[in-house]
């Protein structure tokens, strides 16, 4: 489970950057309260325009933050990114604690967060595959995943504190110190990456951009991926509108408010770790937790109290976790190495640009049909990703289910020549898309590019047909294949 944390680089990485995720939450945390209790009076509306504010520019910057992090050393690049988050965070906090902040300060501050961020997370994901080797990278972006929960299952908690011993300023000054131990662990880190080829440095912003969008576009599985995580994305992971508005509908202050988040986040640290125990990220487990978000969500809808409530939470972070985690390294570990920043910057800007989208309107129906809306739209929109999910299992991978008596087996698209026979079958749907695929001309279409798992690539051969069909087999010859 802890593999990766064997390579130097990665240990120091990943304790720093622990450090800093506990302080980003404490800020997050502390923004949205802020936000919802302090500069409106209770305004859903707001909180979501704060979010579409702070994930918009994922979106939209697209094609200059996947390039940087292609052609430039990522080390350098989130020196720079995370030195404008700390006096970001330095800034807000000064104009909260002096007493003069207003509403379109936060939002200005949000704006500018967004902006550094567009570029420091689509280097900071692909900056994990110049730390460890590609047998390891799985590992590694599941622990960054646990990290980042890890700091959740902290980060709000101590912030309801905060908010109430020192003031939501302060928070945020605090928050400022923290990116000192992720500075400091680049500093640290001696792994330097291989610049890319010189054509490919002399192409424009434009074509390299086109290049992630050709790729993807003859990735089939990467584009299901990318649908689904858009509709969780926008309308299922909205937690500072589904949070804030569900402590207020049970009467709780920013004490419990945190607490939710915290409760949230051990059901994510559950699945993080469950996923960095796998050997490698598959579809069907992003297919079946999408489902899981759902269904929860669902449930969490008509919980009675706000106990109750919260034990549905650990459901709903484990199932998010699941999907977020194993997508990301399904991503990572199969795009290619020569366009997996442009590629994780598409998958960054699709996952976080359908919050300025979903965010708003979920805060509006907070504000005109109640708290529990919110989950209900979120449920909806994670049973259509897993409807479109399962369409592609049945159409692409011919999924079928085979009844004999009170026995059910599925089977899938399998070896050439195979067909749907359940007799003959051996692989299962963790098999590389290469190997399920028939038809020579598609072989590869969406095949891993790399194979961290140990897969063999199959590669079809013409066949021998210049042998007499009646001449007798050499028994000294190498045995057919």
């Amino acid at each position: 489970m802890f593999r990766s944390l064997s390579v130097r680089n990665y240990r120091i990485w990943f304790v720093g950057a622990l450090v800093s995720n506990i302080g980003a939450w404490m800020q997050a945390t502390t923004q949205n309260w802020v936000v919802l209790t302090e500069l409106t009076d209770t305004n859903a509306a707001a909180v979501g325009t704060t979010m579409a504010l702070q994930f918009g520019p994922q979106l939209l910057l697209v094609p200059f933050s996947g390039a940087v992090a292609d052609r430039f050393d990522r080390r350098k690049v989130l020196l720079v990114t995370q030195s404008l988050l700390m006096l970001l965070a330095f800034g807000l906090g000064a104009l909260l604690v002096s007493g003069v902040a207003e509403i379109w300060h936060l939002y200005g501050f949000a704006l500018a967060l967004g902006i550094v961020n567009a570029f420091d997370t689509t280097s900071r994901q692909a900056f994990v595959s110049d730390l460890v080797g590609n047998d390891q990278l799985s590992n590694a972006v599941a622990l960054n995943s646990a990290s980042f929960n890890s700091a959740r299952l902290v980060g709000p908690a101590v912030a309801g504190v905060l908010i109430a011993a020192v003031g939501s300023g302060w928070v945020f000054i605090i928050n400022g110190f923290s990116f000192l131990a992720v500075l400091g662990a680049l500093l640290l880190i001696t792994a330097r990456r291989v610049p890319p080829p010189a054509t490919a440095r002399r192409e424009s912003q434009l074509r390299q951009l086109m290049a992630g969008f050709r790729y993807v576009r003859r990735r089939h599985d990467l584009l299901v991926i990318f649908v689904i995580v858009f509709l969780v994305g926008a309308f299922s992971m909205n937690f500072p509108v589904m949070s804030s508005t569900m402590a207020v509908e049970f009467g709780r202050g920013a004490g419990d408010y945190g607490l939710l988040s915290s409760i949230l986040a051990i059901g994510s640290l559950s699945g993080a770790l469950l996923s960095a125990k796998r050997p490698a990220a598959r579809m069907r487990v992003v297919i079946i937790s999408v489902g899981g978000i759902g269904i929860v969500s669902l449930i969490a809808a008509f919980m009675p109290t706000f106990w109750t409530f919260a034990a549905t939470l650990v459901f709903l972070g484990l199932a998010i976790s699941t999907m977020l985690t194993t997508a990301n390294g399904f991503v990572q570990t199969t795009a290619d190495p020569a366009v997996r920043g442009r590629v994780l910057a598409l998958y960054m800007a699709i996952l976080m640009g359908g919050t300025p989208i979903g965010a708003p309107l979920v805060g509006a129906a907070a504000d005109a049909l109640g708290a529990r809306s919110t989950l209900i739209i979120g449920a909806i929109a994670a049973l259509l990703a897993f409807a479109v999910g399962m369409t592609w299992l049945l159409t692409e991978r011919g999924l079928r289910f085979h009844r004999d008596g009170w026995n059910w087996r599925v089977t899938h698209v399998g070896r050439p020549g195979l067909e749907d026979n359940p007799a003959q079958q051996s692989e299962t749907l963790t098999a590389p898309i290469s190997v399920l695929r028939r038809d020579p001309d598609l072989l590869g279409e969406s095949a891993p590019q790399e194979l961290p798992t140990g897969v063999i690539r199959v590669d079809p051969e013409p066949l021998d047909d210049t042998r007499d069909p009646d001449e007798e087999p050499d028994p000294d010859a190498a045995p057919a294949r």
